[in-house]
């Protein structure tokens, strides 16, 4: 049998190598790991419905703004005023319909009118009422739907 001789160079070559390789495979482990980077800080997203057509009010006055917007609100009229109600919308809509009913007392038609309204945005819509021989003394309401939908409505006074 032949047996190789190993020289005390070539095994102390041969564990350096090993020693080495060990070395350059267990250096990374041994380093600090880092912190994952922080996720980036959440944006607010906008309200699920900003978009959706909405009424958002409704003002009652004498006069109306060249923005359409009651001059003075109030909910107390003589028989002679013209009655103003502007209804605030706010969402975005190609095409929507406001449609004003205004009642007397125990739920008595007074007057009906439809606005079809195109929606970009924020927007005020006018209504209006007037009788040339004076509203009867009562409680009056106009109700608002958007869409058929009923949406606000604003009770008043005639004395």
């Amino acid at each position: 049998m032949f047996r190789r001789r190993i020289s005390p160079r070539s095994s102390t070559s041969s564990w350096l190598l090993l020693m080495l390789a060990l070395a350059v495979i267990a250096f990374p482990a041994c380093q600090k790991k880092e912190k994952p980077a922080a996720a980036p800080p959440a944006t607010t997203p906008p309200p699920a419905n900003a978009t959706v057509p909405a009424v958002t009010g409704v003002e009652l006055g004498k006069a109306i703004q060249a923005n359409k917007r009651v001059v003075m609100a109030q909910n107390t009229f003589a028989p002679a005023d013209t009655i103003y109600a502007v209804v605030m919308t706010e969402g975005i809509a190609d095409s929507a319909t406001l449609i004003a009913r205004w009642t007397y007392e125990d739920g008595q038609l007074v007057d009906e009118s439809t606005q079809s309204i195109m929606m970009s945005g924020p927007a005020n819509t006018e209504f209006h009422i007037m009788k040339p021989n004076g509203w009867p003394a009562g409680k009056y309401q106009v109700q608002i739907s958007l869409n058929g939908t009923p949406a606000k409505s604003a009770e008043f006074m005639v004395k």
